[in-house]
């Protein structure tokens, strides 16, 4: 049945929440200009369209007259991104946004997957829905209300950076059960529940049955009416948990979170594993609330990178619903924003890759797919280095030379002046591609915030600003990876080779550029220069890098002088220098490090607080040779953590480490440290999935027995113990990274820890002093 809107006639307000129905209609809700929470309802119908390379006309007609469809009638679209000519394509509308994957596989069985091309088909119906009303997320707007249809007056711009977001009510949610340690199975009663609200004030529901606990729960959302509800783990376990307990208590339909009446039920998802850059993840299945935004930390990228306020840029520049942009990875998200754009341009969105890679001898295969360039770093201690950094390097070269899908090797300008370096690939003058297109969008306006960022002297706006730019930067470095993925609609693999020619032509003509000045390059990796001319001042960097931007029409800037950096030599071969592994400290006092323990995520708080103090004893050093000297202070540093892990005055937390289980725990080989937690959690009835990050503490690290070698996080208890021996070489070997050019091993740093003065170390410290 029609769902029909309240008697309005016009509200101002933000859209706020957006999601389908399945009779053909969207709802929408708004938080207007007074504070009212509206639910209204647009009517929409999601169309699809079908394409072949041959005229099939009266086989589509037959074919999509016998399916349970709306409507369908043959339209004239930009069809392949290649070509701008128009093709004729049937337009399939639908009713029910549920029935299309049916109707698409039917389809494509009909030509044997081969003779028809689906078009529009796996854009979601809420995305699809504001990129035909030209809307996005937390837009303001006007809305003229009819019985069962909106009409909107947009006054609001995904361009603007100075926009004002809702007056948003959150809550927090936390659970605990009966047993000893926190819910781990759906058959363990709870406890309690504590709600805890933006205001401050937290209600612990952990008195009567647990039918009450959960009803009374409801009632505490629904009296206060949130919009945004946050949680640690709500997708993972809390919200299947409390659907499951109020399943049980035979409450489910009274059990009600959502702010339309929709019962939270407990569905049984599956959450999905997957590689990226080689690294596997593991992303728990939604948990959808319907008139709120629920926001699972432990499930959203953007939230934990760039803050709630880079989840609101997120979703308004991508067009991306909230509650999907909180969980979807930045790539899904950019793929949106580019997705609008080919719709905006006219052209129809594939359901599958169309531009593929061009063929390559063997030799264009060598002389292209190179990467980026690299200047071996000179190991050891410098003075008086400055770096100079191009300012998102890879996507100002998409955006300068125009690389997308559609642009690289084009069939309309094969004379095209515009062409790789080395592989000499022609690139399209004619037309600007999407990628170009979404890039110089996201450009701008990172570029206008990290403005305001400049000039804001308000610190609560300074930290907006800075959020939202940090969420533009991570569209920025997507668009290039994406550029080379297999399943982009709009990457091409050609292009990504170009990007990195370009780089390289780059990085050198500036390193050129430098040496020409009196600059000697230290290191240079991909788009960043270290620099070293000893009577250079800070003006001199900022000259060179302005005169390097005019001459290469890139932007580059001046990113500090150090008074030392220190580059780390490989671990494994000390000989080797490693391109992104240093630590230094810049004349402002700035502490910059790359590649040693406290980058590490797998790094105890423990270990990367001595390891930081280290540097921090260092940092009152001016130059190598202060440097030197400051070297015992730094192993006093040492020296004071040790006495701290020995006389217990290190939290059991702080020696927690983190690693990802790479797959199931019976197909490791080695019993290394992930299979033996995974395993302790199974038999406590938690679900280990391939990709979910594990925490734990060694407690035995040599034990024959090798679950007694470490333990859970979750399974930690009064009696656990740490292996404090364990931990020590954890910060002897965290030490000796920083030191080791400088003749301090681990064994030498565990001597000097345990008061022994050898000759040898003697003889170091005689050295630093």
């Amino acid at each position: 049945m029609l769902q029909q809107n309240p008697v309005l006639d016009k509200i101002k307000g933000w859209l706020f929440d957006v999601y389908p129905s399945t009779d053909g209609q969207m709802n929408v809700w708004v938080i207007c200009e007074n504070g009212q929470r509206i639910k209204l309802v647009d009517t929409f119908k999601p169309r699809f369209y079908v394409s072949s390379k041959k005229a099939f006309t009266n086989e589509l007609k037959s074919i999509v007259s016998k399916l349970p469809v709306n409507s369908f009638r043959f339209v004239s679209k930009h069809v392949d991104p290649t070509n701008w000519s128009k093709s004729m394509v049937l337009e399939v509308t639908v009713t029910n946004y549920q029935k299309i994957p049916f109707l698409v596989r039917k389809i494509l069985e009909s030509g044997k997957y081969l003779r028809y091309q689906i078009h529009n088909s796996d854009v979601a119906p809420s995305q699809l829905y504001l990129y035909e009303r030209g809307l996005f997320p937390l837009a303001f707007v006007e809305i003229n209300v009819e019985k069962y249809a909106l009409s909107y007056t947009l006054l609001d711009s995904v361009e603007v950076v100075n926009y004002t977001v809702p007056p948003f009510r959150f809550a927090g949610l936390q659970l605990t059960s009966n047993t000893k340690h926190k819910p781990s199975t759906y058959n363990e009663p709870l406890d309690e529940i504590a709600v805890t609200f933006d205001d401050g004030k937290k209600v612990v529901v952990d008195s009567g049955t647990e039918r009450y606990k959960l009803l009374h729960t409801a009632y505490l959302i629904r009296k206060f009416d949130p919009d945004i509800i946050f949680t640690t783990g709500g997708d993972s376990f809390i919200f299947p948990y409390l659907a499951k307990r109020a399943k049980v208590n035979e409450i489910s339909n009274n059990f009600i979170l959502s702010r339309d009446k929709t019962p939270l039920i407990a569905e049984s998802k599956k959450g999905t594993t997957y590689m990226s850059y080689g690294q596997t993840y593991y992303r728990s299945p939604t948990r959808r609330l319907y008139g709120r935004i629920h926001i699972d930390e432990n499930n959203t990228f953007v939230f934990r990178e760039s803050g709630f306020h880079g989840l609101i840029e997120i979703a308004r520049s991508c067009r991306v619903p909230l509650h999907k942009a909180s969980r979807s990875s930045i790539g899904t998200t950019m793929s949106s924003l580019q997705n609008y754009q080919a719709l905006k341009d006219g052209f129809l969105i594939a359901r599958n890759k169309q531009v593929g890679e061009s063929f390559k001898s063997a030799y264009q295969l060598l002389l292209g797919d190179r990467g980026g360039f690299v200047y071996e770093p000179k190991m050891g201690i410098h003075d008086h280095v400055g770096e100079i950094d191009f300012s998102s390097m890879y996507p100002s070269l998409m955006k300068k030379y125009n690389i997308s899908a559609e642009t690289v090797l084009c069939g309309c300008c094969p004379d095209s002046c515009v062409k790789f370096p080395e592989l000499g690939f022609h690139i399209c003058e004619k037309k600007q591609g999407v990628v170009p297109k979404v890039l110089d969008f996201a450009v701008t306006k990172r570029l206008a915030y990290k403005k305001l960022v400049k000039q804001t002297q308000d610190q609560v706006l300074h930290d907006v600003y800075d959020k939202r730019q940090s969420a533009l930067k991570w569209i920025l470095v997507t668009c290039f990876g994406y550029l080379g993925y297999r399943n982009s609609k709009f990457g091409t693999v050609d292009g990504h080779m170009g990007v990195c020619a370009f780089g390289r032509d780059s990085l050198l003509k500036a390193s050129c550029v430098a040496e020409t000045k009196g600059f000697k390059v230290i290191h240079g990796i991909v788009d960043s220069l270290w620099l070293k001319k000893e009577t250079a001042s800070s003006e001199d960097y900022v000259e060179l890098a302005e005169e390097l931007t005019e001459q290469l029409d890139l932007p580059l800037n001046f990113s500090g002088l150090y008074k030392w950096i220190v580059f780390v030599p490989s671990k494994a071969h000390p000989r080797v220098p490693v391109p992104n592994r240093y630590y230094g400290v810049k004349t402002d006092g700035t502490i910059k490090v790359r590649g040693i323990d406290t980058r590490r995520r797998d790094t105890p708080k423990f270990v990367y607080d001595a390891q930081l103090d280290m540097i921090r004893a260092l940092s009152c050093a001016e130059n190598s040779k202060e440097f030197v000297k400051k070297i015992p202070e730094a192993l006093k540093v040492v020296k004071a953590y040790k006495k701290k892990l020995l006389d217990h005055e290190i939290p059991i937390w702080d020696l927690i480490i983190t690693k990802r289980i790479s797959k199931k725990t019976n197909a490791y080989s080695q019993n290394v440290s992930q299979r033996i937690v995974g395993k302790q959690l199974l038999n406590e009835g938690y679900e280990v999935h391939p990709g979910k990050n594990v925490k734990y503490v060694f407690t035995d690290a040599q034990n024959k027995k090798s679950l007694y070698r470490v333990k859970a996080k979750e399974l930690i208890d009064e009696q656990t113990s740490p292996d404090t021996k364990k931990y020590l070489s954890l910060l002897y070997s965290a030490a000796s990274n920083l030191l080791d050019q400088f003749g301090f091993c681990s064994h030498a740093i565990s001597e000097y820890a345990s008061g022994y003065q050898t000759p040898k170390l003697e003889i170091l410290l005689k050295k630093s002093d």
